[in-house]
């Protein structure tokens, strides 16, 4: 469904600026044609613009360190780059690309990976092949309904969970981006906690809300927001044992889950990447490399820092 939405969206923006430029060219007015074709195509970027300066104007007194306007740029610069590959390409065209890898192979770990908000399975798809080349077995998810309530991605995640576990006899490593990470908790604690995962690693998840979700319209933003309900009934649910089990990354350059230290959980192993946007998180090594040092025997840390590498523009 969200892949549809997105290649319609995209081919509807790209259709719009070639009619427009069209248009204007044959009216006698080039220079518009230009104009307006860069506006469609690029407008996206002002849009992150404003985010980046309601991340700086919104930090006040957050613990997490205030980012400066040089690291604010740079991070809008790489989420400019980033987020048209994903969310026109990627997820739209290419969500199917990598198929879920299920090798039945005895004392090898696997790993789950659930995506964020209006995201699919295409967000992982520059890690797949290197967890492949590595020999480790995933899944990665499709959360549907878009725009439900996040209880409602727990069993998806059980399903993908259990996939894992009956090809590999092990408790898998789970990794969520941004709302994936609140997907992981609501599973935890519906199907039976800290136990059942070796060890759960979020990338940019508003563990406890995020500034921009007062704006949302639908349940699952809505339930993001600051200090909603919802939140506290899960951590109502939740042990000190869950939280130990967390590899939390944040950034204060991310440009929706902020104030920053909002992408932290109290008892885990909090990580700050400095100068990171929010779906640029995802290409930074450390990341990565995380994931297969988990994943993979203590002996495998010299192949997992050489496979993480090239992931960083």
């Amino acid at each position: 469904m969200l892949a549809r939405l997105q290649q319609f969206i995209t081919l509807s923006l790209l259709t719009s600026a070639v009619a427009g430029a069209a248009w204007s060219t044959n009216a006698g007015h080039p220079a518009w044609a230009v104009l307006g074709a860069l506006l469609i195509v690029f407008g996206y970027a002002l849009f992150l613009a404003v985010e980046f300066v309601l991340v700086w104007c919104v930090h006040g007194n957050d613990p997490a360190p205030k980012a400066s306007a040089k690291q604010l740029l740079k991070a809008w610069f790489g989420e400019v780059l980033t987020a048209p590959r994903v969310f026109c390409w990627q997820q739209p065209f290419r969500s199917n690309r990598e198929p879920d890898f299920l090798p039945e192979l005895s004392g090898q770990r696997g790993v789950v990976l659930v995506h964020g908000f209006v995201c699919n399975r295409g967000f992982w798809n520059r890690w797949l092949p290197r967890l492949r080349e590595q020999g480790i077995p995933f899944v990665a998810v499709n959360l549907e309904p878009v725009f439900g309530t996040i209880s409602d991605y727990a069993p998806i995640v059980e399903q993908a969970v259990r996939r894992v576990e009956q090809a590999t006899g092990l408790a898998p490593v789970v990794v969520g981006h941004s709302m994936g990470g609140l997907a992981i908790r609501a599973w935890l604690a519906a199907y039976g906690g800290a136990q059942r995962v070796h060890r759960a690693i979020t990338i940019g998840s508003p563990h406890r809300g995020t500034w921009l979700g007062r704006f949302g319209t639908s349940q699952n933003v809505r339930e993001m927001a600051q200090g909603t309900d919802w939140q506290r009934a899960l951590e109502a649910r939740e042990s000190a044992q869950d939280a130990a089990c967390f590899t939390c990354f944040y950034s204060h350059c991310d440009n929706i889950v902020f104030p920053a230290s909002n992408a932290t959980l109290p008892g885990a192993d909090n990580r700050h990447v400095p100068g990171i946007a929010h779906v640029h998180l995802m290409d930074h090594p450390e990341v990565l490399k995380e994931v297969l040092a988990w994943a993979k025997p203590p002996s495998s840390a010299a192949s997992a820092d050489a496979v993480a590498a090239p992931l960083m523009r």
